[in-house]
């Protein structure tokens, strides 16, 4: 298509086409936020071929993103996989794999300690499509065996289970799927760049890039990566008409996160196990949990599945449940009554109130979470003045 210099044009029209600049003779470093969501062709057969896959030439932001494709890859590289969709939030990437490979009466085996966002899901889709689900409890292989059906299309597991930091025996489990055709999702939100599931056999991996990978709880995000191209384009197909896209600034602001990724959570991963050291002495806990303390049930198998931490992530139990938690979270000073984790500064909640809030009685204890359970998510603060701060909270909660 030729265009001219568009000098004798109304200034109303100028206006509306302005010189477009592009780098020459240099470049930018970071990722420039392409936050246009059309693209233009120089004819009508180009601009057909961009229809045709996850990989084309950009023509609509719901389809594809210069910047939103960065972060796609970078993530997909950080987990070893083929390729990535990136999504409006972590729930959006969720949905859009389970609804994308899933059909009414399908089966799915999933841990029994999941975000509480995951198991309204999957009971949601039970409900309306008739997807069965059987939990397992993510540490014994012949519990997936035993469940195994006919129509069992999906094992859906988590690295560091929430709130539990349960580390699940992924290659265990994820062997059993494999060898019965059941394709393997692991949620891997707590534990990216310490631990890359595709290599313990895992088909596709999910992330809320809300957490650790923003870091700064300044944006909604989710990730999932494939193993393999063909799975990647089923999912994207349906990702793309179910309109879980990102906005480009969100997905330029989680590549700005992106790039402290590993320098921020090998630091909080660090604070949260002294954290949890000093709580699982402390008289006033019953129990602490982190996957590396040697007390922690899986503390061997986290050993050989994140030999570079254990996460930022930990949760423990107050002598005096239900309401010797609440007063705990109510107390605090430093740390932030909040939800969500992976942020700079440090948080707390009470699990059984608010993120695990769709769990009945059964759930929660069949998921291991106690009425008086406090997760902390660990941020980048100095862990003697966490620990003051949890101090002075025990304190007012042992009464």
């Amino acid at each position: 298509m030729n265009h001219d210099d568009g000098s004798r044009r109304h200034q109303q029209t100028r206006a509306v086409h302005p010189n477009v600049n592009t780098p020459a003779g240099s470049r930018p470093i970071g990722v420039p936020i392409h936050q246009g969501h059309i693209f233009a062709f120089e004819d009508a057969e180009e601009m057909a071929a961009a229809f045709q896959g996850p990989r084309s030439a950009y023509f609509y932001g719901r389809f594809a993103n210069p910047t939103v494709r960065s972060l796609e890859d970078a993530v997909a590289d950080m987990e070893g996989g083929a390729a990535a969709i990136a999504a409006a939030s972590g729930m959006g990437a969720i949905n859009a794999v389970l609804t994308g490979l899933l059909r009414s009466g399908d089966h799915v085996i999933a841990q029994s300690c999941l975000y509480g966002g995951t198991f309204a899901l999957l009971a949601d889709l039970a409900e309306r499509w008739g997807v069965e689900v059987t939990h397992v409890s993510g540490d014994d292989p012949e519990e997936v065996r035993a469940a195994l059906r006919p129509r069992t299309r999906l094992l859906y597991l988590e690295t560091i289970a929430n709130p539990t930091t349960q580390v699940a025996d992924l290659p265990g489990l994820i062997a059993v799927a494999r060898e019965n055709g059941v394709t393997a999702v692991v949620d891997n939100t707590f534990a990216p760049t310490l631990c890359r599931p595709i290599e313990h056999g895992a088909d596709i991996v999910v992330h809320s890039a809300t957490k650790y990978i923003g870091g700064h709880a300044d944006i909604l995000g989710g990730m999932a990566v494939f193993a393999d191209g063909a799975t990647h384009e089923k999912v994207w197909k349906h990702a793309i008409e179910l309109g879980a896209a990102p906005d480009p600034f969100a997905a330029w602001l989680a590549l700005r996160g992106f790039a402290t990724l590993p320098l921020r959570i090998e630091r909080q991963s660090a604070t949260a196990l002294e954290l949890a050291r000093r709580l699982e002495a402390h008289p006033a806990v019953a129990r602490a949990a982190h996957p590396g303390l040697p007390s922690h049930p899986q503390h061997e198998r986290a050993r050989r599945l994140l030999p570079a931490g254990g996460g930022g992530v930990l949760s423990f139990d107050v002598e005096g449940g239900r309401e010797a938690g609440r007063i705990f979270t109510d107390s605090v000073r430093l740390m932030h009554l909040a939800a969500s984790l992976g942020d700079v500064s440090t948080l707390v909640m009470h699990p059984a109130s608010t993120s695990h809030r769709q769990l009945d009685a059964g759930a929660l204890e069949a998921a291991g979470i106690g009425a008086g359970t406090v997760r902390i998510a660990v941020g980048l603060e100095h862990p003697d003045d966490l620990w003051e701060d949890v101090e002075q909270a025990l304190a007012k909660a042992a009464g």
